[in-house]
């Protein structure tokens, strides 16, 4: 893949936030992960054509209401074509499938969504699987997903890869088949949680229901306090930065003066959550599973070296899987056009 530049000693997860000046004590994590668009001052890193291309199909873009709440929806290609619903990881939204999408339009009509308490989606007071599971079927249900004359195939990353799990196991009448992007369940082990817990205590800042999210004075600002968790040097620093601009939104300043930048999510999502459902997926007998199943994943994450170091999994022993080269958790960071191609080529002959 000529268009993209590979950090060296990228890992995994998701964004948070971090409000100590980025500097690196013995031990600590490297500027390249702490901040990687501290650099940029704002600006946006170069990024190749294939990649401006794709985000010039901008997507139509609007809300479906499901249990009383909006839920944020774009969507690319032609109802009456085979669905495919979209579904991101935890505290990120459905833009991170915007330069994905377009490449698998000409063959889909495609829903990406935001899943509630995320993106422009409403917050909730509680979060459930369950209840995600409805907000998707609604949102396939809106956005004529089942118009291609089969239900549609559901392909979710990492938290959203466990949304779609959990559908494919309740629902199996609402889905064709669903995809996995590498997606782990129940956490790093207790020796892994406890030193990552406190490496984490030495640069993150995440909001608390007593503690609101910081409000930064600038784009620039808040844009230099994008990063990963578990730590990680994004695989490409132009989709690290087109995903940060799209977690932002405007709010005013703590001290009155304007407003500023702060990110979408609730920072109570994670608290709110009932995690009981896919808590005894993990704990109890492995579940049924009828729908067709696949997974696609970083050879590097370590999130899958976790299950494949006997880590308990939900996940049945004969489903198809496919390594990624050279990437981390974030498949599509690390390497968006490897994803589109697997995808492309999973869909093109599978489930049969």
């Amino acid at each position: 893949m000529t268009d993209q530049t590979k950090p060296q000693d990228a890992k995994a997860v998701a964004e948070f936030e971090d409000d100590r000046p980025v500097h690196t004590e013995p031990g600590e994590l490297p500027p390249e992960v702490q901040a990687p668009l501290l650099p940029f001052k704002g600006e946006k890193p170069p990024a190749p054509k294939w990649f401006e291309d794709a985000i010039a199909q901008e997507p139509e873009r609007g809300f479906v209401t499901s249990l009383g709440s909006r839920i944020e929806v774009l969507t690319w290609g032609e109802v009456g074509k085979p669905g495919l619903l979209l579904v991101h990881g935890n505290s990120a939204h459905a833009d991170w499938w915007s330069f994905i999408a377009p490449f698998l339009a000409d063959d889909f009509r495609i829903a990406s969504m935001s899943l509630a308490g995320m993106g422009a989606s409403d917050w909730r007071e509680t979060y459930s699987f369950q209840d995600f599971a409805e907000d998707a079927e609604a949102v396939a249900r809106a956005t004529g997903l089942y118009e291609g004359g089969r239900k549609p195939i559901y392909v979710g990353h990492s938290f959203g890869g466990s949304q779609v799990f959990y559908a494919a196991v309740k629902h199996p009448e609402r889905m064709h088949a669903a995809v996995m992007v590498d997606t782990g369940f129940g956490g790093p082990p207790p020796k892994e949680r406890e030193e990552m817990e406190r490496r984490m205590a030495q640069v993150r800042n995440i909001p608390t229901p007593d503690r609101p999210k910081r409000v930064y004075p600038t784009l620039a600002a808040a844009l230099a306090r994008f990063r990963f968790m578990p730590p990680q040097a994004p695989g490409n620093l132009f989709v690290a930065d087109f995903i940060a601009r799209r977690s932002l939104k405007r709010a005013p300043l703590e001290d009155g003066s304007g407003e500023g930048w702060t990110w979408m999510f609730d920072p109570s999502m994670w608290n709110k959550l009932d995690r009981s459902a896919m808590n005894a997926f993990v704990t109890e007998a492995p579940p049924k599973v009828t729908t067709p199943l696949a997974h696609i994943y970083g050879a590097d994450s370590q999130v899958i070296a976790r299950r494949q170091d006997g880590q308990p999994s939900p996940l049945p022993k004969d489903l198809i899987e496919i390594a990624i080269p050279d990437s981390n958790h974030h498949v599509m960071v690390d390497q968006p056009l490897a994803l589109v191609a697997a995808l492309r080529a999973l869909l093109a002959v599978w489930p049969s």
